[in-house]
């Protein structure tokens, strides 16, 4: 991996001598307005430009990158909320450009992720063989793979993540739900269109992991909600979880079992516990062992054969790595938690949640599961450094505020309530997918998973999104070689940017 540039202003302004001479820094600067000392001043939006120039897939590109706040109002013009946006715009401005919102997920995940890892002109070097970031500096390079030449991007932090966050006295329940985030960040995105003129745009919406959930709702809010004003062209989701109940290892759900298998046989190949042609064909036949005999299996309970359970087991130890003892104890059942401690113990070894390349020591190896994921903390420091160091040094933007790369607040106060539903009952927002799919001829899906991703199973989306009421004929699946975040590998980052591209152009 390339280190020969630290994370710092210095090193970018060598790196880039005309990075941040072009345009100078540009902010709202009118005064604020004489408050009541007892009332909370009002706040002032922030809008910092520069104008920068890239290679993106292949073309050089000139571009004018912004960070700004949107304050969102009550109906009485109260300030509830500021939501701070960067976006960046092909100069010169052709309001024909295919814009595209990009978000992260959580909730409560700030939108660093996709911006420094995967989409956004800049990105973070972090070992790509699934190894740990270590301790700084993490250098900032280029980033080749950004959608720049194909997109406009706006990436958006919604409430409480990033720098984003309530103003005081809002109520956490008006925007931290299912419903109130949707609609918060769909009021953001006609706030941008309106600010930026580019209603005639075509449209692109899309983000990782509940970043897949919020893109149901958003499209629902723009689509298919009260002004149903908004018409758009793709939503890309990238490690897709739509169907929260396939991922609830409740007693009596099976399906929580049969999703993961097919993960449990990716990371036992990578790992040499199984053996097979290569991850796509162990795969394959784990997903029909999954969704035929270990199905029938689960169904049958406690009225399954005892040879038919022996036959049943001796698969599921082929296919996952683990022994027919600990599948018998386990009575056939093996959480993900579990899977992460188990598969490489005799090896003293925990392997990853986010992406199961990645392994990890814990304390002792008795335990039966994990201290931590080692594929996220191999990671975070490395994403949290750059977009701090591009927000406030790169861009300008001046807060005292700490990034939230993963929110505390939202995801302890989060509504999931749909329809009646809650997310302990049956939380399922692919039908909202399907309904624009129907509602809108001309729309397309983008799916993208890795195959080492147990938080957001791919074998999970394919469930979620192949059922009754959604067109099939639109949606385009791809697969990595990498889990959650599957841009960490280089590889993929280049195979996803080349993916996503050729989605838009094919509109």
């Amino acid at each position: 991996m390339n280190r020969r540039f630290p994370l710092s202003l210095a090193a970018l302004t060598l790196a880039a001598p005309v990075l941040f001479s072009a345009v100078p820094t540009t902010a709202q600067d009118d005064p604020a307005p004489k408050m009541d000392a007892a009332k909370p001043a009002a706040p002032v939006a922030q809008t910092r430009t520069r104008d920068l120039v890239g290679t993106f897939g292949g073309q050089r590109i000139g571009y004018r990158a912004t960070i700004a706040d949107t304050i969102l109002s009550d109906d009485a013009g109260k300030s509830e909320a500021v939501i701070v946006t960067t976006s960046y715009i092909k100069t010169p401005a052709d309001p024909s450009r295919p814009v595209f919102f990009i978000y992260n997920g959580g909730p409560g995940s700030g939108s660093v992720w996709l911006q420094m890892g995967a989409f956004g002109p800049k990105r973070v070097a972090i070992p790509s063989d699934a190894k740990d970031d270590g301790a700084p500096p993490y250098p900032l390079l280029d980033n080749p793979d950004s959608l720049l030449d194909v997109a406009d991007l706006v990436f958006i932090d919604p409430p409480g993540t990033g720098f984003s966050h309530l103003t005081q006295g809002t109520d956490p329940k008006k925007y931290y739900g299912l419903r109130q985030d949707g609609r918060a960040v769909a009021k953001v995105i006609r706030l941008w269109l309106n600010d930026n003129a580019r209603w005639s745009s075509p449209k692109y919406l899309g983000g990782e992991s509940y970043g897949t959930t919020r893109t149901a709702m958003v499209a629902d809010e723009l689509e298919g909600g009260t002004y149903n004003d908004v018409g758009l062209n793709g939503l890309i989701l990238i490690s897709t979880i739509l169907d929260f109940a396939g991922r609830e290892p409740t007693p009596g759900n099976e399906m929580a079992y049969i999703v993961t298998l097919p993960n449990m046989a990716a990371a036992a190949y990578f790992h040499g516990k199984v053996e097979a042609p290569s991850v796509e064909a162990i795969v394959e036949e784990a997903r029909h062992f999954a969704i035929g005999p270990f199905a029938t299996a689960l169904l049958k309970g406690q009225d399954l054969p005892a040879e038919e359970r022996a036959t049943v087991r001796r698969e599921l130890a082929r296919l996952t790595g683990l022994s027919e003892t600990y599948l018998d104890q386990a009575d056939l059942r093996v959480t993900d938690q579990r899977y992460y401690k188990e598969l490489l113990r005799d090896r003293g070894q925990t392997i990853g949640r986010l992406d199961a390349r990645y392994t990890g020591t814990d304390f002792d190896n008795a335990g039966e599961t994990p201290d931590n994921d080692p594929s996220f903390y191999g990671i975070d420091a490395g994403y949290t450094a750059a977009i701090n160091v591009w927000a406030r040094e790169g861009l300008g933007y001046e807060t005292t505020r700490e990034y939230q790369s993963i929110g505390r607040e939202p995801g302890q106060n989060w509504d999931w309530s749909l329809g009646g539903q809650g997310r302990s009952a049956y939380l399922n927002v692919a039908p909202l997918i399907g309904q624009a799919l129907r509602q809108n001829s001309d729309l397309r899906v983008f799916n993208a998973q890795g195959y080492y991703d147990f938080a957001t199973p791919f074998f999970g989306a394919e469930y979620s999104l192949k059922r009754t009421g959604i067109p099939q004929d639109r949606i385009t699946w791809k697969y990595y070689g990498a889990g959650h975040m599957m841009y960490v590998r280089d590889d993929d980052r280049a195979q996803l940017s080349a993916d996503i591209r050729a989605f838009i152009r094919a509109r």
